[in-house]
This record gives C-alpha cells, sequence and structure tokens, in this order.
C-alpha cells in the first residue's frame, strides 16, 4: 500500500515543474539583462528582487538609434521538458504588452515568441507550448512552432514600438 502512495505522490509532482520561484533570498546570477543597445539604441532595463521578494523587471524604453526594447533573460542547463505542455507564470504588469520568449537551445539565434497583456493584477498567464511561434529579431519565422522537447533559456521582453516605463513582478514560472 505504501508503494501506491509513493507512486501517486511522485506522478502527482510530475504534473508541475517549478522552472524559477521568486523569493527574498533568490540569487540573480543566472538572469541576465539584454537591451536594444547591443545595437546601439538606448533602453535601459533592471531586475532586482523586490521588498516584497518577487522579481521585478523595469526601466525604460527608449527609441534613439533604432532601439525599442528590453528583455531579461534566464539561463540554465538543458531540461528535457517532453513531460509538459504548458508554461504557467504568476506575475502582475503594468497594463503593457510583453513577450514569454523560450529557447531550446541557447545556440539558436531564434526564440520561440508568447505576447500577453497584463492587466495591472496579478494574474497566472497560461502558455501552451504549441502556441508558441518561431521569431527572429522581430520576424516571425517559417519553422514549426515550439515542440517543447526541451529548454536552455526563458526570457521576457518588451518592445511596443514607443518611448515607455514599465515594470513587471514575477511570481513564477513553472511547467504543466
Amino acid at each position: 500500500m505504501l508503494r501506491f502512495y509513493v507512486l501517486l505522490l511522485f506522478i502527482s509532482l510530475q504534473q508541475s515543474m517549478t522552472l524559477y520561484q521568486f523569493n527574498s533570498e533568490s540569487n540573480l546570477d543566472s538572469w541576465a539583462i539584454l537591451d536594444d543597445v547591443v545595437m546601439g539604441g538606448q533602453s535601459d532595463g533592471h531586475l532586482k528582487v523586490n521588498e516584497d521578494g518577487h522579481g521585478e523587471f523595469y526601466g525604460q524604453i527608449s527609441l534613439e538609434n533604432n532601439g525599442g526594447f528590453s528583455s531579461v533573460r534566464h539561463y540554465f542547463e538543458t531540461l528535457d521538458s517532453s513531460n509538459f505542455s504548458t508554461f504557467s507564470i504568476r506575475l502582475k504588469g503594468d497594463g503593457k504588452t510583453y513577450q514569454f520568449r523560450v529557447k531550446n537551445s541557447r545556440n539558436n539565434r531564434h526564440s520561440y515568441i508568447y505576447k500577453f497583456d497584463t492587466s495591472g493584477d496579478w494574474q497566472t498567464i497560461k502558455i501552451p507550448f504549441k502556441d508558441m511561434y518561431a521569431s527572429f529579431r522581430g520576424y516571425r519565422l517559417d519553422i514549426p512552432n515550439f515542440e517543447g522537447n526541451k529548454m536552455e533559456e526563458i526570457a521576457f521582453l518588451i518592445g511596443n514600438k514607443k518611448k515607455e516605463s514599465f515594470k513587471l513582478l514575477i511570481d513564477y514560472v513553472s511547467l504543466e
């Protein structure tokens, strides 16, 4: 009987997996900001853990010098995600549109993208892998959507083609 409960617990644990949970002691070493400054722009994004223990991605988007985006990326060892089909993200935005991105290999130039709107309140965004399309430098690629078998990077990006400040609070990113 005990083996049955252990097996049941194992199966229930495999129904979701946390990729990253922010808290007051989070180490941000595996996160990096990538702004349009890599191509001459002047946008300025930052990531910190705020007083409530949430990740806070914030800054200013500038359109100067053909700029217009800021992103924060989380790098990790290759993860076999073939048993999952959906990202679940708890966040609180500022009413602006953001992108959630994933790469199945850091060596790929393209990312798989899903755009979402924020409401100003805490939300749980569900993103099916199959709805994430491939894109490189703002252009949609003619290759299949994200299959979700493996991943090495996730990211949040803002790039709404306008000068604006932004703030996105992130609680967790998990797989279901």
